[in-house]
Formats: structure tokens, C-alpha cells, sequence
């Protein structure tokens, strides 16, 4: 505890102090840990369409590690039977019900929100209206805040009374995705569905995936 807390920012009183770290949310150990931290920690998790999310993990590896073996290999243990490799990381990740199931072991179902990764993207706004609320926060950050930009395919934060340039998301986002294969594609959502129906229905949201 004391070790996580020398590497936190200060915080005055009526300031909340976040921290993002996505592995968390796919971590065994991490929500026991937390709960013995701070039970009342609120937490916030952005999630999207698994099957967009494991190709865009792909990408991101694919940049860094060129040599590595097509996505259609990676994702099947036999490509012939139909069977996905639920081991590889990037397909696991995506099988949100299970690390959820974990977590509500820990917390409250209150005390957890889930932004849609595909909302963001459409309506930023409303998702940090959201969050705002979620966090007990004045929804400060609103639709001015927001320009779309095409080149990166995201929206860019702009502090409408400022005239300094937009924050955008880095180079390592809004990468181009490899063509797949589209019969992967349909067998990763038949494999996906009844994990997201079990995420809808814990979570009481439609992210309508399929």
C-alpha cells in the first residue's frame, strides 16, 4: 500500500485521484488487492466489441513485432475444427463475463462503470456525462469540448475558452487493421455471443455487439 501511494499524485480535499491501468480489469489478484486497499474505490472500465478488440491488440503487437504469425493463426488451436485459442491474450481479454465474475466478488455492482468503447467514439459527451455523474462530479466536460477528427477516426478534447491545440489520442491509436479473413471474423462472434449475453445480462447494458 505504501509503495502504490508514493507513486500516486497528491490529492487536496474534494480532489479525486484516478488511475488507468487496463490490465487490472483482466488480472486475477487485483480486485482482492484493491478491496484490501480501498473497498470504497470506484472503477471504471471502457469496453468494446471483442472481436474489433482482438484485432486492434493484434495491430498494436503487429507494429512492434512485425515477425509475428498472421492473426488467423494466432486466433484458432484448429483452424480446421473451428476451435479458438481462448489462451492467446487477445481473444481472452475480450471474454469480459469471466474477469467480471471476478470482480464481483469484490464489489458491488454500483461501484463499477462501464463506458462503451463505440460510444466514446460517437457520442464522447454522453459517455463523460456519464462519468462525471458516476464520479459525483459537475458535468464540466461537455459536447464543446469535442471536434471529430477524420485522420485518427477518434474525437480530440479542446478546451473551448483556449486557444492551444487540441489534445488527440497518440500515434498508437487509430492504427489501420489488417484485412481478416471474414469467416474468422464470423467465428469469433458465434464464439463471443454467449459471453457477451452473460455480460449484458450481469451488467444490466446492452452493448449491442452482434
Amino acid at each position: 500500500l505504501l509503495l502504490h501511494r508514493n507513486v500516486m499524485p497528491k490529492t487536496l480535499e474534494g480532489q479525486i485521484t484516478m488511475e488507468k491501468t487496463p490490465s487490472y480489469f483482466v488480472t486475477n489478484e487485483a480486485p482482492r488487492r484493491i478491496h484490501s486497499m480501498a473497498k470504497d474505490t470506484k472503477l471504471i472500465v471502457v469496453v468494446r466489441n471483442p472481436v474489433t478488440r482482438a484485432i486492434s491488440d493484434y495491430t498494436q503487437t503487429l507494429s512492434k513485432k512485425p515477425e509475428i504469425p498472421t492473426f488467423e493463426v494466432l486466433a484458432f488451436k484448429n483452424r480446421t475444427l473451428g476451435l479458438i485459442d481462448a489462451s492467446w491474450s487477445a481473444i481472452r481479454i475480450g471474454i469480459y463475463a469471466l474477469h467480471l465474475e471476478n470482480w464481483l466478488q469484490y464489489f458491488p455492482l454500483s461501484q463499477i462503470l462501464f463506458v462503451s468503447g463505440e460510444r466514446l467514439i460517437t457520442d464522447p459527451a454522453g459517455e463523460m456525462a456519464k462519468v462525471q455523474d458516476f464520479l459525483g462530479l459537475k458535468r464540466i466536460v461537455t459536447e464543446k469540448h469535442f471536434y471529430f477528427n477524420k485522420t485518427k477516426g477518434f474525437p480530440c478534447l479542446k478546451k473551448p475558452e483556449d486557444s492551444s491545440a487540441p489534445r488527440c489520442l497518440g500515434k498508437s491509436k487509430g492504427r489501420t487493421h489488417p484485412k481478416i479473413d471474414p469467416d474468422v471474423i464470423h467465428r469469433l462472434r458465434k464464439f463471443y455471443k454467449p459471453f457477451n449475453v452473460m455480460f449484458y445480462q450481469m451488467t444490466g447494458q446492452d452493448f449491442q455487439w452482434e
